[in-house]
């Protein structure tokens, strides 16, 4: 990756970054999340990596090369832990673009904490428990737990995803007890063999979300694993000293968006409404995030990110017609 100028390599690519597509894929329906467009076929779903960034379950704006970014890391990842969980990838068509298996969605995202921060943070000041977990008393912020915890939610379409515990998952039958035992077990060892890498590489792995599906009774990782936006990563050398001194560790992923959010509207966030107009979203926040989306995709990977300058969605347009989806 070119650094001498990357600020400027940033601010370029404001003007083609990829908010959504409307490609019209023949016997596809479109599907748009949060961050991904998806087009559904019978056996397969297109998924298209978008530069939208989410936060507090809305999209609030888009980040240069973030797409690229996030799809690329997730197929490393996929590719990494695929003896340890099936994953829906077939092929990664273009630097933004997935071709994955068409699964049935198990409606519970699967959180795994291994320090005490964020969302599960702000619950314990609140004196709240996360999906019936119980903390000790006299924790403090970004404390590394004595366990592992697990602290599904469902996963929401649309507005805030609800933490839920185990048992009330499966006394209400929102999936069969084998099921989900099944998911918690392959989420905490892909989460420990997340730990482990990212360890060898400087980085803690706070924590991420896993989000399964069913394909002929397999069931299989889908949507994205231990990205920049499905996890926090901090810098391993320097968090003890930073803990200890009672500050806030060196962040690699949007965290630090999200406290900017917080910090900039405080009447905004972390409330917003669903039908809440998105403030304005300064340069100087979007060109920080992108650096950090671009540091914590060489720490992870051990590669240089290579950026695609220009325009993302004629490229992919390019390589879908290639591939004779058009």
């Amino acid at each position: 990756m070119v650094t001498e100028n990357i600020d400027d390599l940033i601010k370029q690519q404001f003007d083609n970054t990829l908010n959504d597509t409307n490609f019209n894929i023949p016997n596809a329906r479109l599907y748009r999340g949060k961050v991904r467009d998806n087009y559904i076929l019978n056996e397969k779903r297109i998924i298209i990596a978008t530069d939208r960034l989410s936060s507090f379950d809305r999209v609030i704006t888009t980040i240069p090369f973030k797409g690229q970014m996030l799809n690329q890391v997730s197929a490393f990842w996929f590719e990494k832990t695929k003896n340890i969980m099936k994953n829906h990838v077939i092929e990664i068509l273009d630097p933004n673009v997935a071709v994955v298996h068409q699964c049935e969605t198990i409606p519970i995202e699967i959180i795994v904490r291994a320090y005490i921060t964020g969302t599960a943070w702000r619950n314990y000041l609140n004196g709240d428990h996360l999906s019936g977990v119980i903390l000790p008393k006299g924790l403090k912020k970004n404390q590394k737990l004595d366990d592992i915890i697990v602290t599904p939610s469902t996963k929401a379409e649309s507005g805030h995803d609800i933490y839920i515990s185990k048992e009330e998952i499966i006394n209400e039958k929102m999936v069969d007890k084998d099921v989900y035992e099944e998911m918690e077990e392959a989420a905490i060892k892909l989460f420990e063999f997340g730990q482990e890498f990212c360890r060898k590489n400087g980085l803690i792995l706070v924590d991420t979300k896993y989000e399964m599906g069913v394909k002929e009774e397999d069931i299989m990782l889908i949507d994205e694993i231990h990205t920049q936006d499905s996890s926090r990563f901090w810098i391993a050398d320097t968090y003890e000293e930073l803990f200890k001194n009672g500050k806030d560790p060196e962040i690699l992923d949007k965290e630090i968006f999200r406290e900017w959010l917080m910090a900039t509207y405080p009447d905004i966030f972390p409330n917003i409404e669903p039908d809440q107009m998105i403030p304005p979203i300064s340069d100087e926040i979007k060109i920080e995030l992108a650096k950090r989306y671009m540091r914590s995709y060489k720490k992870i990977t051990g590669l240089d990110f290579k950026p695609e300058v220009g325009a993302v969605e004629q490229r992919i347009i390019t390589n879908l017609k290639k591939a004779h989806y058009f």
